[in-house]
């Protein structure tokens, strides 16, 4: 008869997906090493995957760390510009409360 397929539970496949993202292993070598095909590995990363338990070294999670970055620091000089903006519009008023509330002879 036919070999009988192996089930995983749901608990297991994410523990598996963080075990590789977690590793510096190769995949290939993971999936030796648990005895579980390589399609099957790459269909739950596809389906479990959590950029945030990736090692740092990974390209991806450098390039959303890069993007994360990128985009705070946009939106602090976006905040500067604005603080300045509204720095200058207060000494404008400040300069014109002066003229208007001085006295008229």
């Amino acid at each position: 008869m036919g070999e009988r397929r192996q089930r995983y539970n749901e608990e297991f496949k994410k523990q598996t997906v963080k075990y590789v993202q977690e590793q510096t292993k190769s995949i290939g070598d993971i999936c030796e090493e648990l005895n579980i095909p390589k399609s099957t590995i790459h269909q739950w990363i596809s389906q479990y995957r959590q950029f945030e338990q990736e090692a740092i070294h990974h390209p991806e999670k450098m390039r959303q760390i890069e993007q994360t970055l990128k985009d705070a620091e946009a939106e602090n000089h976006r905040k500067e510009r604005e603080i300045e903006d509204l720095k200058e519009e207060l000494a404008i008023l400040k300069k014109a409360l002066h003229i208007f509330s001085k006295e008229k002879n």
